[in-house]
């Protein structure tokens, strides 16, 4: 992990969660203090609002799951991101592999969603990974580098200096597998180096999370690695103490 880039945890609750597990995180997380890092609660819309009216005594920031490439008009169940900076969301989750699949969303949509959000002053988690599939035919880093290619076609340098990049292999989302600290540690090299190749301070600038199955049990010995600067955490944010255990792990 670097000792330039703040390191970052955010924790995607997807479909998942209640107004009294948001009650039971607040007052959990109103007696922690965590320094070094940024934590990020990223609930179901529905709570979106009660999450940013915690935040002044919980110190997370909260992040949206999804968000449209659109700024308003006949787009049901969408929401825009000026919806979500009028409510204090700071963030947003683009290019999950559970909305690239389930909602057929492309590479280039993806990256209209991650323009609308730094051009309304909101923070893109843009996510990327392969399937075990593509991994096994040893076309991992083409896919990965295709989904980056989409994003740095649309953002200029400085658009992208905003952008956190979360590494997600679909094999390992949910299934309890996880890439081994040596298999995510290559692939956020090979993103490193592809920011690099854009503009070097993309390379140093961007933060590069690490997801799938990630755990208290694992996370030290993943964030321990030089390229990866935090999590985006499924399952084990559902749970305060271990969403509480794996940010102290990426805390310097």
């Amino acid at each position: 992990m670097s000792t330039q880039r703040m390191p970052l945890v955010a924790g995607n609750w997807k479909m998942n969660g209640s107004s009294e597990l948001l009650q039971q995180f607040s007052k959990y997380f109103e007696k922690v203090t965590l320094s070094g890092c940024d934590y990020v609660l990223c609930p179901p819309n529905v709570f979106l609002s009660k999450a940013v009216a915690s935040s002044s005594l919980t110190k997370w920031q909260v992040a949206a799951q999804d968000v449209s490439h659109c700024d308003e008009g006949a787009h049901t169940g969408d929401v825009s991101t000026n919806m979500l900076a009028a409510i204090g969301c700071e963030y947003a989750i683009v290019g999950h592999s559970e909305r690239r699949v389930d909602h057929g969303e492309s590479d280039q949509l993806v990256a209209q969603k991650a323009l609308k959000l730094v051009e309304s002053g909101l923070i893109p988690i843009f996510c990327v990974g392969e399937s075990l599939e593509t991994r096994e035919q040893g076309e991992a880093q083409d896919f990965v580098g295709a989904q980056l290619n989409a994003l740095f076609e649309l953002l200029d340098v400085e658009q992208l200096e905003k952008v956190i990049i979360a590494y997600e292999p679909i094999w390992a989302i949910g299934t309890g597998v996880t890439a081994s600290p040596e298999q995510a540690q290559d692939m956020h090299a090979f993103i490193r180096e592809q920011l690099k190749q854009k503009h070097q301070s993309l390379s140093d600038k961007v933060r590069l999370l690490y997801g799938g199955s990630v755990k208290a049990s694992n996370a030290d010995e993943l964030f321990s690695q030089q390229d990866i600067d935090g999590g985006l955490i499924g399952g084990a944010s559902l749970k305060p103490e271990e969403f509480e255990a794996i940010c102290r792990s990426a805390c310097r």
